[in-house]
């Protein structure tokens, strides 16, 4: 759950909250039902999304070994996942706690940078285009962290 609004609640329970408080309530309810839907989209559609990213990944690719690349893989669709339960709680805080458990680190030991930015890359042109423009930015940043996190780069703004 959004960190403000469990304070908000923690709040309601000495007192009723203000209008301007209730109306953080409304917006976060109306950005619930987008963002349920875009967990769906992305749900429902993984294997569209993944399918043609593991394609190219080993197109783009075709000397590197191929644990590494399955192991790409299975990162980034784990990754999907963390960002879409992060984006359905509308908690940033969530990915990165889970992302920093796993996988500090993890790029590194393995040096597959390179694969881990293509990756992203195609993995965002896939989302892109099974999201509509008023679901994609609802994810857009989430995956944009989890790759700052990944390949220990400067934080998105």
């Amino acid at each position: 759950m959004h960190p403000e609004i469990a304070r908000l609640l923690e709040q309601a329970e000495q007192r009723y909250l203000q209008t301007n408080e209730l109306e953080l309530f409304r917006r976060y309810a109306v950005s619930l039902a987008r963002r349920m839907e875009t967990y769906e989209i992305l749900r429902d559609k993984e294997e569209q999304i993944f399918q043609p990213v593991a394609d190219r990944l080993v197109a783009a690719f075709p000397d590197e070994r191929q644990d590494l690349l399955e192991r790409s893989l299975k990162h980034w669709l784990l990754i999907s996942r963390y960002c879409g339960t992060a984006m359905l709680l509308s908690d940033p805080d969530f990915l990165a706690l889970r992302l920093k458990d796993w996988m500090t680190g993890l790029v590194q030991t393995h040096q597959t940078q390179t694969i881990e930015r293509k990756l992203y890359e195609l993995l965002l042109q896939g989302v892109k285009a099974e999201l509509s423009d008023k679901h994609f930015p609802l994810i857009q940043p989430l995956f944009e962290k989890a790759k700052a996190i990944l390949l220990e780069e400067p934080k998105p703004q």
